[in-house]
Order: structure tokens, then C-alpha cells, then sequence
């Protein structure tokens, strides 16, 4: 696949040819897990809505427009679940507790610059972090303007609002703060 817009793939995956389904997951999984992921910040949570995105193609495959692009179609419906998932969050009674608490993270050992990026893309509102997140996903800026229902110039508008917001927390939180504070034990 080569950029998710493959006429014959297309036209393969509304026929109902699993084969199809089965090169479209491969190629386009990593992109949609690793969203999802950064999204809601839980393992557990990205898996299941992650499901959801592939059970989602597979019954509404037919109805595919012939020139779909496979990944924006795949990561706004992944926005759309990771939405859905945050309004009933928020209106389910017995998770107003959970909603104070820290995601839960695996230790990775990553560079203490990484670390400054994921901790800062954590403290910015879901729409910064959604946009930014759209920003690195590879598709052209018309499609992740398409993925959040906006114009083109409203997402590029979004995307730099976006951008100053990380870097200002890069900047109050960054690496070289945090090397000169381990410096200085």
C-alpha cells in the first residue's frame, strides 16, 4: 500500500476480500495503534479502541468511497472512538475517581528527552495534543483537516497554537532543566 489510496485495494476491501483487510492492518496498524496510544496515554484503553477502529473498516469496508485515503479514514475513526470513549468516561459515575489518576506507563528507558516530550504532551489539553499527534501521522494536511471536521486553514492555525503551547512547556520542563537539577544532587 502505498498511500492509502490504492484504487484495485479499495475497490478489493468493498468486495469483502480478506486479503485486502489483511494488507490494509498491516500497513496502517502501527500508524492507528501508536495514535491511540498517544492519545489516551493507557495501553489497555488504545487495545480496545484500537479493535474497535479494524471491527469498524471490516463492516463498513462496502461502503467505502472508491477514492478513500485508507489512513485518514482509519485515523478519524480513531479519533471518533477515542472521543466516544472520553464522553462516556465523563458521564460514567463510577469513574470520577479514575479520572485524578496518573495514566499507567511501563518504564521504557527513554532519553531523558523523550521523556520531556511525553511528559509535556501529557500536560496539554486533549485538542493540542490531539492535533499534534494528527501532525506527525503522515497524512497530507487537507486529510488531517478532514479527520478533525475542520478547514485546512483552522487545522494549520490549531497545529501552531499547538506547537507554541509544547514548546513553551519544553521549554519550563525540558531536558537541560531537568540535567541541571540532577546536577545539582
Amino acid at each position: 500500500m502505498n498511500d492509502g489510496n490504492e484504487p484495485s485495494l479499495i475497490a478489493r476491501l468493498r468486495a469483502g476480500d480478506a486479503a485486502a483487510f489483511d494488507l490494509v492492518y498491516d500497513a496502517e496498524k502501527a500508524s492507528v495503534y501508536g495514535f491511540l496510544l498517544r492519545s489516551c496515554r493507557d495501553p489497555h484503553t488504545a487495545a480496545d479502541l484500537f479493535q474497535n477502529v479494524w471491527l469498524k473498516l471490516a463492516r463498513h469496508a462496502a461502503r467505502l468511497s472508491e477514492d478513500s485515503n485508507l489512513r485518514a479514514w482509519l485515523l478519524t475513526v480513531a479519533r471518533r472512538e477515542y472521543i466516544g470513549f472520553r464522553r462516556a468516561q465523563a458521564l460514567d459515575i463510577s469513574r470520577v475517581l479514575l479520572l485524578g489518576l496518573a495514566p499507567q506507563t511501563e518504564h521504557t528507558g527513554e532519553p531523558e528527552a523523550d521523556l520531556a516530550l511525553c511528559t509535556a504532551l501529557a500536560r496539554l489539553a486533549d485538542a493540542d495534543r490531539e492535533v499534534l499527534l494528527l501532525g506527525v501521522s503522515g497524512l497530507e494536511p487537507e486529510a488531517m483537516a478532514d479527520a478533525l471536521g475542520v478547514t485546512s486553514a483552522a487545522f494549520r492555525q490549531r497545529l501552531s497554537r499547538a506547537r507554541r503551547r509544547l514548546a513553551a512547556l519544553l521549554e519550563t520542563d525540558g531536558p537541560s532543566e531537568q540535567a541541571a537539577t540532577k546536577g545539582a544532587r
